[in-house]
């Protein structure tokens, strides 16, 4: 049974005790415009690979790919997003995965291409024509439904 709350702190909780692999479904992020035309899906979980633009704080409209995805932080590591630390060397910096888009997608792995195509919004089909309606309108009327009570005169 799914847990249901609007509680602040629950939620909090929820976030905090999350397993590893509900984590990787938490960590979702908006596709561009363009992935989301293509694919007809909004939203993907992050993978390393992925190129992302990121869209606040001090690194906003810096673009490049997913070096690392810390499930236990909720952070993301980016490609070229680094600060200089006092002794000189430079660390990565953690991004929020929420404060991304993803751009350019990673399908090396076949399971993320079944699951764009699960996803996907099926095709459209055409409707019939008038006449296959009006004629499963008479073949309906013809076929007595069971509920139809027998009145005794």
């Amino acid at each position: 049974m799914k847990i249901k709350t609007k509680d602040p702190s629950k939620q909090r909780k929820l976030l905090y005790n999350a397993p590893h692999h509900i984590r990787a479904k938490i960590m979702l992020a908006h596709l561009s415009q363009n992935l989301r035309e293509s694919y007809g899906v909004r939203s993907l979980p992050i993978r390393s690979g992925d190129t992302v633009r990121i869209l606040r704080g001090d690194y906003k409209d810096y673009e490049g790919r997913v070096t690392r995805v810390d499930r236990r932080k909720y952070r993301i590591y980016v490609d070229g997003v680094a600060r200089e630390k006092a002794d000189g060397t430079t660390t990565p910096v953690p991004i929020h995965y929420s404060k991304v888009e993803i751009t350019r997608l990673n399908l090396d792995d076949d399971w993320r291409k079944r699951i764009l195509e699960r996803k996907g919004s099926p095709e459209k089909e055409e409707k019939p024509s008038e006449e296959t309606d009006e004629k499963e309108k008479e073949e309906g009327s013809e076929k007595p439904s069971g509920n139809d009570k027998k009145i005794k005169e």
